[in-house]
């Protein structure tokens, strides 16, 4: 029996470990092996993610902990994409110089997630307020939120007495029941255009108390909602007939719901607030607010777009 028979390959190792428990340079550099950072290895049988990346940058760095982008993902919350594993050690002398691999250097409280080192979920929102803007910040406190990671409270406090104005501003947004990333988004183009803040996932109920939907972003006083229409409304028969039907039962209740797509958030977001307004004020309700606020166009910028060829 060779001695490599026990030696586990279903978990991140180095190289030079697996050479002495009987790998040979053939087996380990071949193709039942990714190769991670250089001299990690883990068998190609078993997903190269978040977690086993991190896994395998803690093998190259001493009393690392994974943190910021890496950290977040590992809680389940959400950022940009990016190629880069991140760690954090508590020495320069301890950082590692590898592609892909970002070592950052702090003295930082620990715990485990996913049986990985990483970060405090708290740590973690406020690492990265250095390194994300305002609304990607707030839709990471989201998903840590509504992952169980953490709570609104547990943010504010972390952060309140902390210098990042960023990380302060965001945790005060952050908010319970927040299910996906641009419901956060189109609630904060709402409240950053000096809207009154809607109410999140209202249940409406028929009179029988049984559950019938929800709404994403509600008034209920002016029986006004908004809410994301993502792809797969359009894309799932199904679920556009479920909307349909759900859209006849909310006309009858006497709601108005605006929908709203990418192209609305991403492109044209003062207009997809002015279209609010305006449903708004036919419900009653006027606002003061007729130009476009520097906090929303410092965050939601939009994109320039044509209409008979001249650019708007």
């Amino acid at each position: 029996m060779t001695r490599h028979t026990t030696f586990d390959t279903t978990r991140p190792f180095l190289r030079q470990q697996a050479l002495k428990a009987g790998l040979t340079k053939h087996q380990l550099d071949g193709p039942a092996f990714h190769s991670i950072f250089g001299s990690v290895r883990l068998s190609t049988r078993i997903a190269l993610d978040t977690r086993a990346r991190a896994e395998s940058a803690l093998l190259l760095v001493n009393g690392g902990v994974a943190s910021h982008h890496t950290a977040a993902v590992i809680w389940g919350g959400v950022v940009p994409d990016t190629a880069l594993t991140h760690v954090t050690v508590p020495a320069d002398d301890a950082r590692r110089h590898r592609p892909n691999l970002r070592c950052h250097v702090r003295s930082v409280r620990c715990t485990r997630a996913r049986g990985v080192r990483v970060t405090t979920p708290e740590q973690t929102f406020y690492d990265l307020a250095g390194h994300l803007d305002l609304v990607d910040l707030v839709v990471l406190g989201d998903s840590l939120v509504q992952a169980g990671a953490s709570t609104p409270a547990r943010l504010t406090q972390f952060v309140s007495s902390r210098r990042s104005a960023r990380a302060r501003t965001a945790a005060a947004l952050v908010r319970s029941g927040v299910e996906s990333p641009m419901e956060t988004r189109v609630r904060l183009m709402i409240v950053l255009a000096g809207l009154p803040e809607p109410e999140i996932n209202l249940t409406m109920r028929a009179a029988q108390g049984r559950a019938v939907y929800r709404l994403d972003l509600a008034w209920p006083d002016l029986r006004l909602a908004v809410e994301y229409d993502g792809r797969q409304h359009a894309e799932s028969p199904h679920q556009w007939g479920r909307d349909v039907t759900r859209r006849e039962h909310l006309d009858d209740a006497g709601w108005r719901v605006i929908a709203l797509r990418a192209p609305d958030v991403y492109d044209t977001p003062w207009e997809s607030v002015r279209r609010i307004m305006a449903a708004m004020a036919a419900r009653g309700f006027e606002t003061d607010a007729t130009e476009c606020p520097e906090p929303f166009r410092a965050q939601f910028p939009g994109r320039p777009w044509r209409s008979n060829g001249v650019a708007r």
